[in-house]
């Protein structure tokens, strides 16, 4: 059984004799056990097969998080197919790129996602879409789409082991396409062997067992919501609960944890905040969490804090990763938290990381300022059908991150920002994380983004984009004396704008791109005027 090197690896309780624990959960509402999702795993895969998928071919997974997403993962790996997994977030024409540029031949999506890619799907390559309609919010029957079928011609099928040949370590099992905050999305291709090493390194260090129930809150198109937690509390043969894709409230994500008891839990600093900040946080307990994961970007002070003064028992632990390079190479160690507040920790087990000059490529001593390079088991290594993008990224086993950081002489990893976010002002170079972290510190700010934006004199000035807290007021002129206390003068905000929100990607990144388009203005209206 489950001779397919993911499947064995994730299904080995139901091969073991150990088929009723539960494996997977949605919310409180519907639980499959290791059984279950083994059955409903082959029935997948023998559907896809009589469709004519074989290996090397590429299925689309426009789906939301459900419990089906795992059992369909599962099938398209067990044949040696490769899954790309689609964000629903994205737009016909952002799809239809994805779907094109990975020559995607089947796709499966849930009804709801029909209206969307209906005006495109002819545009592309998929010749046969499987249309899931699982309940009332996912209301569309996929009428519109060109060689619909319907969801029965998997779950009819046989639930049988496949009889396709097993793939091999090397060979491709997912396209998943980079977030894009600095341009065009690049498809980073995983390969089975670096997805099981991707879980296994994060099981030694997370150390998760049978008793492990983690729950997931982000979509499970993206590396936070799968790869990260979910899939090593899977393969320890633990139970993985998971939020709905729409609808998260802090109300449902407490309630879930309280229903399933769980032991863990990512949330993105943002969800951090909100529950911080929860009308409820100090009358609702969750007396067996014992860890809280975040990752995204460095998650500010007081959130820290609070959490140490209301849950005692839980570890708090910052996460750093990406698409291309194995997400989580770092974790924060919580007993250095004090001493290392903003830093995203020290590199996961098979992992190694330094600081290059990005001009000369050359290794920098600690604590100098360069570019973070990774190496790891689980570093994808090719960008689909780009070996331009692939040799610039990719460089003998190293990951190129395009993330400036330092290293400290004691192996902690400090993230200052992106290479290309990176200020010069007359000839100095600002780090916009700098400016950001100094800004944290003020009472009224709940979070903050700088960017640069033209000047007529100095190139570049920095502009700060302020959310600020609930019930708080700033001016900009007051914004700015504040830094003026703190900071050199090149590096002060001359600009200062307040947001309701930051903008965000659904790995919850900023995305300073559309920051800098949006208010590039202020520079040039700037220079008209003197």
């Amino acid at each position: 059984m489950f001779t397919g090197i993911i499947t064995r690896n994730l299904l080995q309780p139901a091969r073991g004799g150990a088929g009723d624990r539960p494996a997977i959960s949605l919310e409180n509402e519907r639980t499959w056990t290791y059984a279950e999702l083994a059955e409903r795993t082959n029935r997948y895969a023998n559907g896809l097969a009589a469709q004519g998928v074989q290996a090397g071919d590429r299925v689309g997974m426009l789906l939301s998080n459900s419990l089906e997403y795992w059992a369909m993962y599962l099938a398209i790996t067990r044949l040696g197919a490769i899954a790309v997994r689609l964000n629903w977030r994205l737009t016909g024409a952002e799809l239809r790129y994805a779907l094109t540029d990975s020559g995607t031949s089947v796709l499966c999506l849930h009804g709801r996602f029909a209206a969307t890619i209906a005006p495109v799907l002819a545009e592309t390559p998929v010749r046969t879409s499987i249309v899931f309609v699982l309940d009332t919010d996912l209301d569309a029957d996929g009428s519109a789409l060109p060689g619909a079928l319907g969801q029965s011609v998997l779950e009819d099928a046989d639930a049988s082991e496949p009889a396709a040949a097993e793939p091999s370590l090397t060979d491709p099992c997912m396209i998943m396409y980079t977030s894009g905050t600095t341009g065009y999305p690049k498809g980073a291709l995983w390969t089975h062997g670096q997805t099981l090493w991707f879980g296994a390194m994060q099981a030694m260090y997370w150390r998760y067992d049978e008793r492990s129930v983690h729950l997931g809150t982000t979509p499970m198109f993206h590396v936070s919501g799968f790869e990260d937690c979910v899939l090593p509390v899977l393969m320890s043969g633990g139970h993985a609960v998971m939020m709905r894709s729409t609808g998260l409230t802090i109300d449902t994500i407490v309630g879930v944890l309280q229903h399933h008891r769980c032991t863990d839990v990512f949330l993105l600093p943002a969800t951090i905040y909100q529950w911080m900040s929860w009308p409820e946080l100090d009358r609702v307990d969750v007396p067996e969490l014992r860890r809280v994961v975040t990752g995204g970007s460095p998650i500010l002070g007081w959130a820290v804090d609070k959490i140490r003064t209301r849950f005692p028992q839980v570890r708090m632990e910052q996460a750093y990763g990406l698409t291309e390079g194995g997400a989580m190479t770092s974790v924060m160690d919580p007993e250095r938290l004090d001493d290392h507040r903003t830093s995203v920790g020290r590199p996961l087990p098979l992992t190694e990381v330094k600081i290059v000059d990005p001009a000369t490529l050359e290794e920098l001593p600690a604590d100098t300022d360069g570019e973070l390079w990774t190496r790891s088991p689980s570093v994808c290594g090719v960008y689909w059908g780009k070996p331009e993008a692939t040799a610039e990224t990719f460089v003998d086993g190293w990951c190129r991150t395009g993330d400036l950081a330092r290293i400290t002489a004691d192996g902690y990893i400090y993230i200052i920002g992106r290479v290309k976010d990176m200020i010069l002002s007359g000839g100095e170079n600002i780090y916009p994380a700098e400016i950001e972290n100094i800004l944290a510190d003020h009472p009224a700010i709940q979070e903050s983004a700088v960017i640069g934006v033209p000047d007529a004199k100095w190139d570049e000035t920095p502009c700060a984009a302020i959310v600020l807290n609930d019930g708080h007021s700033l001016t900009s002129d007051e914004v700015i004396a504040y830094c003026r206390e703190r900071l050199a003068g090149y590096k002060r905000p001359r600009y200062v704008v307040f947001v309701d929100a930051l903008p965000r990607n659904a790995s919850g990144k900023i995305l300073k791109r559309r920051l800098r388009e949006e208010y590039a203005h202020l520079g040039s209206a700037a220079a008209r005027q003197a």
